[in-house]
């Protein structure tokens, strides 16, 4: 079952945007293409006459830190009609964003620099393995200005009582395509919004019924995001123990200093009869020290049975049901 977002449209309609920002819905027949001689030579003069710009700052050939799914896309250029056809076929491994272990994504095309003309697709229901299959056509962009664009794919999970969640993006720099290439598919692996980055951190929980004993045990964090002038944070970990909404003890580590990547192996224990265990939930915050200032939340997880993501909440069931055993698990830390 599809959704309807801003452009619900037939499915053998595809979308139009052209270059003086009209967007139109109509059926569309696929043109000639033009001259093989005549591609190359418009090619060629391209990396030529190439200079730095913007496109320079999505060149970016690192993995991805976490895995947020696949996308798989396909471009052709018209070349007579100076037409870029971005047809989005499908995306895998996508993350769960809903309680129900799904999302609902579907995808924002836009051509950077140009953020206020978006095109997206339908969305697809409680599925992490979306198949769109649709086109989307940018008309009247000659190769040498198409070529100093950046194409923008972003997925998001729909959700219809809040602000929708980015699942991920990625950005291919028109340059990089060979437009003399009749189709060009790619699948690209999808990196996690960069404003949303905090970080990551590796926990381990134990609980011991015989002893009511909740041990948390942060051990290191890796891609911590910089919180002083020059480039690094000064990281410790604050926990606080809830007992439903009610905060009930708070703990905190030595600070590291001028550091992205602390490694902490920080303990604490708390006393937590079994009968509450499923009310009691850990906040654990990573600060950075400030001797000035004042101390600033770095990312925070929420670790219970309504954990801040399904990594956490999960992880804690893992705990539960394996007594008396760590379990180690990696999690994103989510902004304040």
């Amino acid at each position: 079952e599809d959704m309807g977002k801003s452009y619900s449209v037939p499915a053998y309609i595809v979308k139009t945007f052209s270059v003086d920002g009209f967007l139109q819905d109509e059926d569309r027949s696929h043109t000639s293409p033009g001259s093989e001689e005549n591609k190359s030579q418009n090619v060629m003069a391209f990396f030529q006459n190439r200079s730095l710009s913007l496109v320079d700052m999505y060149i970016d050939t690192s993995e991805p830190t976490e895995n947020v799914g696949q996308i798989q896309f396909s471009m052709e250029y018209n070349f007579n009609e100076m037409t870029l056809i971005l047809r989005i076929m499908q995306a895998k491994e996508l993350p769960a964003k809903d309680l129900s272990g799904t999302s609902d994504p579907y995808v924002r095309v836009t051509l950077l620099p140009d953020k206020k003309h978006k095109l997206e697709t339908k969305i697809k229901r409680r599925t992490l393995h979306p198949k769109w299959h649709e086109t989307f056509y940018f008309e009247g962009f000659p190769i040498q200005k198409l070529q100093s664009r950046v194409l923008h794919l972003h997925v998001f999970d729909y959700d219809r009582f809040s602000r929708d969640d980015s699942i991920g993006e990625v950005h291919i720099p028109l340059c990089q395509v060979d437009f003399s290439e009749k189709n060009n598919t790619f699948w690209k692996a999808l990196h996690p919004l960069e404003k949303n980055k905090c970080g990551e951190i590796l926990t381990s929980l134990m609980y011991q019924p015989s002893t009511s004993q909740l041990t948390l045990t942060v051990i290191k964090c890796r891609n911590l995001k910089a919180k002083d002038i020059n480039g690094k944070s000064d990281p410790y970990v604050k926990v606080w123990l809830y007992f439903g909404e009610k905060r009930i003890e708070k703990k905190k580590s030595e600070v590291q200093f001028c550091t992205l990547n602390p490694e902490f192996n920080f303990s604490v224990m708390f006393e937590v009869p079994w009968e509450r265990i499923r009310e009691c939930q850990l906040n654990v915050t990573i600060m950075d020290h400030d001797k000035v200032g004042r101390n600033e939340a770095i990312g925070k997880i929420m670790l219970g049975k309504a954990g801040s993501g399904t990594s956490e909440t999960k992880h804690w069931s893992d705990m539960i049901t394996k007594p008396r055993q760590n379990v180690v698990q990696w999690h994103r830390l989510k902004p304040e």
